[in-house]
């Protein structure tokens, strides 16, 4: 098995935890709260700007195989899922200019941009967030939400598109050889920060 195998076993049970978490279970749905989904918008927002900026770290680092790989990324993040998110943000008249991190985002941005400092064991931290937005767009899309907006954001993790990005990044953790027990600790330090940045406060 693959480390980045190995990886998605171990956090698989994070991810059905996730899905059974109230803010997840009423996108699913296409009933949650307006204004808790107003304010995870926001959060997700400001994550948004440092993920470009793990990406553009870990580019830093890069084999010449994956620099562009990583490059695409931040660009693709900077632009196709921001433009989302201002979309998105519009419809439910969120508040991006004002926005400003709670304790789970700022706590998640840090330990990302932190871990971004090694290149192996960065792209193990980041994992989960690739991974497992995957893993939830697709089981999500299953049965997706019949309130439009939802659905939309359902559809874009279940995108194949997005499904390949992860695989890539699954590839360049096997390709970096990070320390198995580094890695493991990393990625799953990300995966409760990814249960826990679902508990926004509207």
């Amino acid at each position: 098995m693959s480390l980045a195998a190995h990886l998605e076993e171990l956090g698989r049970p994070l991810v059905d935890e996730q899905l059974q978490h109230p803010t997840v279970k009423g996108i699913a749905q296409g009933n949650l709260d307006e204004a808790v989904f107003r304010s995870w918008l926001e959060q997700d927002y400001l994550f948004l700007h440092d993920y470009v900026r793990v990406f553009s770290r870990l580019a830093w680092q890069a084999p010449d195989a994956h620099l562009g790989d990583l490059v695409d990324l931040a660009h693709a993040t900077f632009h196709d899922e921001l433009d989302l998110h201002r979309s998105l943000s519009a419809s439910f008249a969120a508040d991006l200019d004002g926005a400003r991190k709670g304790p789970a985002c700022a706590a998640y941005t840090s330990f990302l941009l932190d871990g971004a400092a090694v290149y192996g064991e960065g792209l193990a931290a980041l994992y989960p967030c690739m991974w497992g937005y995957s893993t939830l767009g697709r089981i999500l899309a299953e049965n997706p939400p019949s309130e439009p907006r939802y659905r939309r954001w359902v559809d874009t993790y279940a995108d194949p598109g997005f499904a390949d990005l992860a695989a890539r990044i699954a590839q360049m953790i096997d390709e970096a050889a990070p320390d198995p027990a580094a890695a493991e600790r990393l990625f799953m330090e990300g995966m409760r920060h990814e249960v826990a940045f679902w508990s926004v406060e509207p």
